[in-house]
């Protein structure tokens, strides 16, 4: 494995214990803070909105060397990650994960570029998810560490743990990562002018259906306990369990994905997830039949994150490094539609196997659009 492509993959692990780490610290957080959890999600929302913000600002990089670029990105991850563990009040960390959002879906999209110039001949999904890997691996051991410093110390020591991180992300790409061939500069207009097409559309919209997913992710706590039977205790394992599939499904994603095409695996994966969502609901109160579709899940959600990531890269000629953002805003975008729509039957007083059945017509949409982009 190369070197340059494990730099890129640290990039993605301090971004994915930034993002995902939230949603499991959400209580001590609005404790030391003084506002309610309710409120204190809004500090996800903010994280969502910097994802949305940062990724057009590609387009005023453009003419940086791509090595500069990411360089530039993870000193943002730094200052946004550690502003976010001094922040007095809650506006304050409300800014601090704005800034901490900003680098996300940039980042994903200049190393997606850099990956695939990097990568053998044959191998660019792979490449891909290689650098995607520090993502999944960031669900499956950085969440759960963050998740222990904040109970037996301070949840602010997780995200200076994330801000430390970065000067090791600054280091060794600066070391490992060789300077590329910059992308041909088609001018401002010329960074949109993909978007005219329906390749990248089909894409994107595929992508926002992985919020089907996250209708029944977001609740999963619930209805492990609840409905499937677990106790409590079991919930930590069963989530590294979960952050398991992810980094199985991501690899190997990556790898039949040079071997039959991208398309055709992201397809294939999407409507496994279709078939998973609905399995749930109709098993979730056997509780070893649940944990296996959860594993299934979490692998086909990061089996498609390669396959997509490299095939907008290879229609988004002239705005690869748009496109490549864009992946990860419409991901963000999805996760926030299917956590909101997911919780629907919820607040109806529905129990918790209904997010599945919600999120599963969203993950069908996928298929289709993924199928027509094949």
């Amino acid at each position: 494995m190369k070197k340059s492509l494990i730099a890129l993959a640290f990039g993605t692990l301090g971004l994915g214990i930034a993002e995902f780490v939230m949603m499991a610290i959400l209580p001590y957080v609005a404790a030391d803070l003084h506002i309610s959890i309710p409120t204190a999600g809004h500090l996800i929302s903010a994280y969502a909105l910097g994802v949305c913000a940062g990724a057009p600002m590609l387009t005023l990089a453009r003419k940086l060397p791509l090595k500069n670029i990411l360089l530039g990105l993870v000193a943002i991850m730094m200052v946004g990650n550690i502003f976010a563990s001094l922040s007095p009040n809650y506006w304050t960390m409300l800014v601090a994960r704005f800034i901490s959002g900003l680098p996300h879906g940039a980042y994903f999209g200049v190393a997606s570029v850099v990956a695939e110039k990097l990568a053998d001949k044959g191998k660019g999904s792979e490449a891909v998810s290689i650098m995607i890997a520090g993502m999944t691996i960031a669900n499956l051991f950085g969440v759960p560490l963050g998740t222990s410093l904040s109970t037996l110390l301070s949840w602010r020591l997780t995200f200076m743990l994330v801000g430390v991180w970065g000067i090791i992300i600054l280091y060794y790409i600066w070391k490992w990562v060789p300077q590329v061939e910059g992308l041909p500069d088609t001018g401002f207009k010329g960074q949109f002018r993909f978007l005219k097409t329906g390749a990248p559309w089909l894409i994107l919209g595929a992508t926002m259906g992985n919020g089907g997913v996250f209708c029944w992710y977001s609740y999963i706590n619930p209805l492990l306990t609840k409905v499937s039977g677990f106790s409590t205790e079991s919930i930590t394992l069963l989530m590294v369990l979960a952050g398991f599939g992810m980094v199985v499904g991501n690899l190997l994603g990556g790898k039949l994905s040079d071997k039959y095409t991208p398309g055709r695996v992201a397809a294939s994966t999407q409507f496994i997830l279709f078939t998973a969502l609905l399995g749930i609901f109709f098993v979730a109160h056997i509780n070893w039949l649940t944990a296996l579709l959860m594993c299934l899940c979490t692998a086909g959600l990061f089996a498609v994150s390669s396959p997509q990531q490299i095939s907008i890269i290879h229609f988004a000629k002239g705005g690869e490094l748009l496109g490549a953002a864009c992946i990860q805003v419409a991901f963000n975008l999805g996760n926030a539609i299917g956590a909101y729509i997911g919780g629907l039957p919820l607040q109806a007083g529905l129990g918790y196997q209904y997010p599945a059945l919600i999120g599963a017509p969203l993950a069908f949409v996928g298929f289709i659009l993924l199928t027509l982009f094949y």
